[in-house]
């Protein structure tokens, strides 16, 4: 299926982009999203129309990724868990955890931007997280795991 996309998508195109895409991908994810748009004359025609509306919005949501981007770098996010005495921990921390966390600390953050490629945090220690705010803008934090005492 030919589909208009109508933000930057990773590994897929850019903002004005015309890519043939799955059709279950298409239907699924990018137009429900609001991600893209079927490449029909009519949709192209209205797509030019908007072009510096839609350019303006990227580019006011990319500036606000990196402001945000700029304070997150660096932080430090500890969290408590119940941990056994060799700092293996009950349970796991994961990205859900950490966007809690997060927010208790001023920052917004849905817990599908947090980046976590070895899965759950199992132990006790120091960990580095990705937190993917944009296609462009990806910040590094430390999560600090600690066994809570009881």
């Amino acid at each position: 299926m030919q589909v208009i996309l109508l933000e930057k998508i990773i590994n897929l195109g850019g903002l004005g982009d015309v890519v043939k895409v799955r059709n279950g991908f298409a239907r699924n994810f990018l137009i429900p999203q609001g991600k893209a748009k079927r490449a029909t004359e009519a949709a192209i025609k209205e797509f030019e129309a908007r072009r510096a509306d839609l350019e303006s919005a990227q580019a006011d949501k990319l500036a606000q990724a990196q402001a945000t981007g700029e304070k997150l770098n660096g932080l430090v996010v500890r969290i408590a868990m119940k941990a056994g005495v060799d700092g293996r921990l009950f349970g796991s921390v994961t990205n859900f955890d950490i966007s809690e966390a997060l927010r208790k600390q001023g920052f917004d953050v849905a817990k599908g931007l947090i980046r976590m490629p070895q899965g759950p945090l199992k132990a006790v220690g120091e960990h580095h997280v990705v937190v993917a705010l944009h296609t462009d803008v990806a910040a590094d934090i430390t999560v600090a795991v600690v066994a809570e005492q009881s």
